[in-house]
């Protein structure tokens, strides 16, 4: 038995207290002002102690245990051994034993709280991340769930692969908790894993080169093999792996250049852990710079043979092939969009395509034509971003006046990805709109809703939120709103009326569709049409746009819908394109050397806008940029207004100086990239990932990294120099297995950058070498056991577990009693206390020991010897007896009034007013 006190501080105080007190009783104060700062002081002690929270601490005979059961990879076919442990123990305890049960992988959650029923468990249902086993984790979690001590028993294969469980001794010696270990076999499946792949860091376009790669199998059996480089396959064979390890070796002629990211996969039947068949290696290969050509479907693009005949390494992809990994886009120097529609890209592969530019510095150069810049809808798309030119144009005041009507499907199959995209579109073409431009949104389900009635725009901002709160409804009736947009429009002054209908489903009721487009586009009223999905009746929606004279768009990927409004928006105004010949001017002395014999005419450009800090190269007569630049981070960006084709350039395309200018202009555009000087280590440690770069140059010059995951993430991280020629990345998690892309680069751009990457291997928990063992050292340091009987699971503790009991309320009342005590005191007194002590105090029985006369007792005596009558008195006493009487009396009242306590009251007061009037008489 003890006591404890929460906050310690607190107690300080006491000491000015009692110093205090020590000076207040060193003054020679009588006894009653004395009471009122004892009583004080004894209330402000009380309080003090009551602040820092003291508890009686009592032994306590249950004993507290927490089963730790370990649900990772590892052991994930134990679970019934483990259940069949837990219940077994639960059943040999005593009724006041408490038990709790908490499950761990990679995190840790509580499947039992802490009672002492008997409650057999029948599964482990906690929310565990099986990919790694993290012991510290499940230690740390047991232990607040024991505030008093107790046991852990924990029933795992001791196999951390995160986390460090020995850090947690001083926490569970603190806390006098034991850990027993019940050790768990790991499963024994049938399993083939990859190890290890190896090829040289530098390799050259042409040479063959030997990839090595490594694997372990549980038994002997019969596997395919499959590598790839860069996504693409280059060895698929089976063999015959044995019991153990095994290695695999294979010839492959490098025939590119650039980043290599090599790929290595094993299948075979039966295999327990699909997780450990995959692993990365990464190269480059020094060789001729390589383009990346976009080109529309079913047109072939001019620019690649004269690409080729100019040393470039071309790939050439249609939009619907583009790949949707990072790694894919830094293999070039330059990606190139030749009259490419942005309708036809998803949003995702635009914002890989970014950050190749802007993290990893490659180039990008849009060529115009009839589907590029703002008539290929890149309005507010992440090319844009990246462009030195802005889509929207700054005459938009002479644009003919114009009448939209958006038709949006809002049934129930357009709720989510699909309806909050084209509520998107539809406020993005407002920002598209000049003022007083003609606006109409019309949303339908079973019945047509005016969201935006049809009537010029004046309020923007009003309207964009009337768009975006329109919410999914119930069937679709594209008729009728189809019907009541027509309507709209059909007797407005304008010069171009134009109808979108968007929709992902088939109309509920039939019409006569193809009078009512033709007799509205009689009348000067054009319809596009957009099927979203499967379920769109594609039939349908084609027809009508044919009948409506304007385009019909096929949607697989929701995210190019905003593009397609964006296109529809710009092509109906038809002033994007500036057809008057010209000759283009040279704006940059870049440039003198080739133009210096003069510049070719052109006949065409889209009109657009330079951005803030973009530099013009060309311009045209009414100083539009035709050939425009600017660095995006640590990228180049290039915009060439006018096609390449020569339906738009003209004379331009003709000019025996046309390839010349093409080459510089993708050189130009071309990173400045230099082989990568650093070797790079990854590791695991605890709750985060760090890689060591090591560079023979010795370099101190501070860093700068940017590293991006396949899909395209950023990946927060901070870099430090440990030592010359010595960096650490440190991210702020643990990396998920996988390929990782890096650019490092000295700070203040100098230097250029350096691309390379790095790959995360799957967790140990997929490792026939496992992780580290640590469960010996924290069972002996503990005093606990490794055992497998449940006999021992409540045995008494070496130290036993005690309770707290808080006395700090009970302080907190004594303080306010002493308190009201003092009021009371200082109000009445202490006689009114002194006579409540009186009349419990039990008679003295004792005749040795003589009653004392109280004042108050002798005050009557001295009333009753003097209210006498002369006449009535048996018998008289001289006067001289009489006096020396009255002097006796008047004696021992002083006497009996010493004796008592200076307190003043009523009894005083009357008896003096006795003695002044026994005086009066004697005068």
């Amino acid at each position: 038995m003890g006591i404890e006190f929460e906050e310690v501080l607190w107690l300080l105080l006491l000491i000015p207290l009692g110093f205090v007190l020590f000076l207040f009783a060193k003054q020679g104060i009588d006894r009653k002002r004395k009471i009122i700062p004892i009583l004080r002081g004894c209330t402000m002690g009380m309080l003090i102690l009551a602040l820092a929270n003291p508890s009686i601490v009592l032994p306590e005979k249950a004993k507290p245990v927490i089963f730790l059961a370990d649900r990772s990879a590892s052991v994930s076919l134990q679970e019934d051994r483990i259940l069949d442990f837990l219940n077994r123990s639960v059943h040999s305890k005593n009724e006041r034993d408490q038990y709790g049960i908490v499950s761990f992988g990679e995190n840790a959650a509580i499947e039992h709280t802490v009672s002492d029923e008997r409650n057999d468990p029948e599964q482990l249902a906690g929310e565990i991340k099986e990919g790694n086993t993290n012991l510290q984790e499940g230690l740390e979690f047991s232990s607040n769930l024991l505030p008093r001590g107790g046991r852990i028993i924990a029933m795992t294969d001791g196999k951390e692969t995160m986390g460090a469980g020995e850090d947690v001794i001083p926490l569970l010696k603190g806390k006098k908790i034991e850990v027993d270990w019940v050790p768990l076999t790991s499963d024994t499946k049938e399993d083939v894993a990859i190890t290890e792949v190896s090829a040289p860091s530098i390799q050259y376009e042409g040479e063959e080169t030997t990839l090595t790669v490594n694997t372990y199998s549980t038994t002997k059996k019969e596997i395919e093999m499959r590598l790839t480089l860069n996504d693409q396959l280059i060895i698929k064979k089976n063999h015959q792996v044995q019991e153990g390890n095994n290695e695999f070796q294979f010839k492959h002629v490098v025939g590119e250049s650039g980043l290599l990211v090599y790929k290595a996969e094993v299948f075979s039947k039966g295999d327990g852990s699909p997780e450990n068949n995959t692993l990365y290696h990464l190269a480059r290969s020094e060789g001729a710079a390589k383009v990346l050509l976009v080109e529309n479907a079913g047109e072939e693009s001019a620019l690649t043979p004269l690409l080729n005949s100019a040393g470039f390494t071309v790939d050439v992809y249609k939009p619907e092939q583009l790949p949707d990994k990072v790694t894919s886009y830094l293999q070039y120097q330059t990606i190139l969009f030749d009259n490419v529609a942005a309708t036809s890209i998803p949003e995702e592969k635009m914002l890989l395509m970014e950050k190749s530019v802007k993290e990893f510095g490659r180039g990008f150069i849009m060529f115009g034509g009839s589907d590029s810049f703002a008539l290929g809808g890149y309005f507010k798309t992440p090319i844009e971003r990246l462009l030195p030119v802005d889509m929207d144009v700054k005459g938009k005041k002479e644009l003919p006046s114009l009448g939209l009507v958006i038709v949006l499907d809002r049934s129930g199959s357009m709720d989510g990805q699909k309806l909050s995209l084209a509520k998107e579109a539809a406020a993005r073409t407002v920002s598209l709109l000049r003022d007083k431009d003609t606006l109409g949104v019309i949303a339908f389900d079973d019945k047509p809703w005016d969201i935006v009635k049809t009537k010029p725009l004046t309020d923007r901002k009003k309207a964009e939120e009337k768009i975006r709160s329109i919410s999914p409804g119930g069937g679709t009736e594209i008729y009728s709103s189809l019907q009541q947009a027509y309507g709209s429009l059909l007797n407005l002054p304008l010069k171009r009326k134009h109808i979108i209908l968007l929709t992902d489903g088939q109309s509920a009721s039939s019409g006569s569709y193809q009078a009512l487009v033709e007799d509205g586009h009689e009348k000067q009223i054009t319809l596009s049409t957009v099927a979203i999905g499967e379920g769109a009746d594609r039939g349908l929606l084609n027809n009508l746009s044919q009948w409506g004279k304007g385009r019909f768009y096929d949607v697989t990927d929701a995210s190019v819908i905003p593009s397609i409004l964006t296109r529809e928006t710009v092509i109906t105004t038809r002033t994007y394109i500036e057809d008057q010949p010209f000759y283009p001017r040279v704006a940059s002395s870049d440039w003198s050397a080739l133009f210096k014999d003069g510049v070719p005419q052109m006949n065409a450009y889209i009109a657009t806008s330079l951005k803030g800090t973009a530099r013009m190269e060309l311009e045209s007569g009414k100083n539009d940029p035709v050939l425009a630049t600017w660095r995006y981070g640590l990228g180049r960006s290039f915009a060439f207004t006018s096609d390449t084709s020569g339906k738009w350039t003209g004379d331009f395309a003709q000019w025996q100086g046309w390839p010349a200018f093409l080459n510089e202009l993708v050189t130009r555009s071309f990173p400045d990239i230099r082989s990568n000087p650093f070797s790079i280590d990854v590791e695991e440690e605890n709750e985060n990932t760090r890689l060591k770069l090591s560079s023979s140059e010795g370099n101190v010059s501070p860093l700068e990294v940017a590293v991006l995951s396949e899909d395209g993430k950023m990946i927060p991280a901070t870099i430090r120099i440990k030592a010359p020629g010595d960096y650490e990345v440190v991210f702020e998690e643990r990396l998920s297995p996988g390929l990782y892309n890096m650019n490092i680069s000295k700070k203040g751009k100098e230097g250029g950058s350096f691309q390379t990457g790095f790959s995360v291997p799957y967790s140990k928990e997929y490792s026939f070498k496992g992780g580290y063992q640590s469960l010996d050292t924290i069972v002996e340091e503990t005093g606990g056991r490794k055992t497998s009987s449940v006999k021992g699971a409540f045995r008494e503790l070496h130290s036993p577990s005690f309770k707290k009991q808080s006395i700090q309320t009970m302080l907190i009342t004594a303080g306010f009693l002493l308190f009201f005590c003092e009021i009371f005191i200082r109000r009445f007194g202490v006689a009114p206390i002194k006579l409540v002590f009186d009349l419990i105090k039990p008679p003295k029985t004792s005749p040795e020991v003589k009653e004392k006369t109280s004042i108050e007792q002798l005050g009557r005596k001295v009333k009753k010897e003097h209210r006498y009558d002369e006449g009535k008195r048996p018998d008289r006493q001289p006067a001289s007896e009489v006096a020396k009487e009255k002097k006796e009396s008047v004696k021992e009242v002083n006497r009996e009034k010493k004796k008592e306590a200076p307190v003043v009251n009523d009894d005083d007061d009357r008896l003096k007013r006795l003695l002044d009037a026994r005086k009066r008489r004697e005068k």
